[in-house]
């Protein structure tokens, strides 16, 4: 059995380089040398992995990139998707290529063990498209994939929506549990607890875990900076998207909306204030503004200051007025403009604010 693999990012070769060492024939195409060559020696291989950025932007989740790649697919051939994607995606390029089988076996790798997490996984799961689950054809195939995979104590075949949001799932819970153990540990400071003994004492409960613990991360991304906050690669992105995923979906659920903006901003703030992963936040979030970028619970970009504080005045949300008026300069005109626009008396802003 020949496996192909596109993209040669930090996912792509160590999963190629495992296969590899395993015996298998393996073919590595991507857009850097020196894989450029084998664009056509991809489409011939029976299985190919498809590992490429499919990033969360300031105009949202973008997977262009991974859709661009699929015409490398032999026809008949069995392409599955490690990227992370929403829920949908797979079934929705399924239907776009219906010359192949198309799956998604998201990766549970972690930046600072990715070797280990590839050789040794503690799951396999290969999400069918929801039009095919129960075409014997499909699962056939479907089992052909999970058969190459390296063995894991957990393995399931699913169906697609279901081994999509199972990866949002776990890295935006991570997420949240980072932020909320910052909270613990500023609490912690203030009574004079040891986050050492707090933290122990913590994990010993097994429901909570082990992991995720540590309020000043000593390792973000390569090269990056240590700092607070859920950062790296995966983290500040997904969890974007899963907010934009939810505003979408439920857009009449405010609570809902409003607890994971406050997720967001929060770990926005910790990230910034401590300076780490600066350069992921602004891939995601665009541009980081000078003073108090949190409207609503999330970065923001200079010209959205009228639209935050319209939405604000309309919650009577005094915090983001504090923030939209402070980053307005003290723009009395542009205030003004807001609350003629919502029927409001300027004068409200100016005595909550100050």
């Amino acid at each position: 059995m020949r496996l192909g693999f596109i993209g040669q990012g930090w996912i792509g070769k160590n999963l190629a380089d495992h296969f590899e060492e395993r015996g298998f024939l393996t073919v590595r195409y991507a857009k850097e040398e020196p894989y450029t060559q084998n664009k056509d020696a991809v489409a011939l291989c029976d299985i190919v992995f498809i590992a490429v950025p499919t990033p969360s932007t300031p105009e949202g989740f973008d997977d262009r990139i991974l859709r661009g790649v699929f015409p490398n697919v032999g026809k008949g051939k069995i392409a599955v998707i490690k990227s992370t994607i929403l829920p949908g995606t797979t079934d929705s390029i399924a239907e776009q290529f219906p010359d192949m089988y198309v799956f998604h076996a998201p990766e549970f790798l972690r930046e600072t063990s990715v070797r280990k997490d590839i050789d040794f996984p503690d799951r396999n799961i290969v999400g069918v498209p929801s039009a095919y689950f129960e075409d014997p054809m499909w699962l056939e195939k479907a089992g052909q994939v999970m058969s190459v995979l390296p063995n894991s104590p957990y393995k399931v075949i699913c169906k697609a929506p279901e081994a999509e949001l199972t990866k949002y799932g776990g890295n935006n819970f991570l997420y949240a549990k980072v932020v909320f153990m910052n909270l613990m540990y500023d609490l912690a400071q203030e009574h004079g607890a040891r986050w050492d003994v707090l933290a122990e004492n913590m994990k010993a409960d097994p429901r909570i875990g082990a992991s995720h613990m540590q309020p000043v991360h000593q390792y973000s991304h390569m090269g990056g900076k240590e700092g607070r906050g859920a950062g790296g690669h995966c983290f500040i992105k997904d969890f974007a998207a899963f907010r934009q995923l939810y505003e979408k979906t439920h857009p009449g659920d405010s609570e809902g909306i409003a607890l994971l903006r406050a997720f967001e901003g929060k770990n926005n703030c910790l990230l910034r204030d401590t300076g780490k992963d600066l350069d992921l936040l602004e891939g995601v979030y665009g541009k980081l503004s000078e003073d108090i970028e949190q409207m609503e619970g999330v970065l923001v970009k200079e010209e959205d200051d009228v639209d935050a504080m319209e939405r604000a005045v309309k919650k009577k949300d005094l915090h983001v007025l504090e923030a939209a008026y402070r980053k307005s300069g003290d723009d009395l005109v542009k205030l003004a403009d807001v609350y003629e626009k919502v029927g409001e008396d300027i004068g409200v802003i100016e005595a909550g604010t100050k």
